[in-house]
């Protein structure tokens, strides 16, 4: 019997969130499990690690101009809500 090192939480969520993603091709299910795993360990590495693979979702299924409207139109929002202008 080999002697494995205990897996976290962290780390069956992470392998749930790749299983979806990769093997099943659940993008939409992948996305969820993610987004709930860094919302529960955010200061693990599985986090970081899922924060590359959501980046990775989105850049699959949203058209690249829609996705850089999207970042002007949150950057634009900062500056308002900053008081500064556009």
């Amino acid at each position: 019997m080999r002697n494995q090192p205990e897996t976290t939480d962290a780390g069956r969520q992470y392998a749930a969130a790749y299983a979806a993603h990769y093997t099943e091709r659940d993008l939409p299910g992948a996305l969820r499990l993610y987004v709930n795993l860094i919302a529960s360990h955010p200061d693990e590495q599985e986090a970081t690690f899922s924060r590359s693979q959501v980046q990775n979702i989105v850049n699959a299924v949203v058209p690249k101009q829609e996705l850089f409207d999207a970042q002007v139109n949150l950057a634009a929002a900062h500056f308002a809500h900053a008081g500064q202008a556009t």
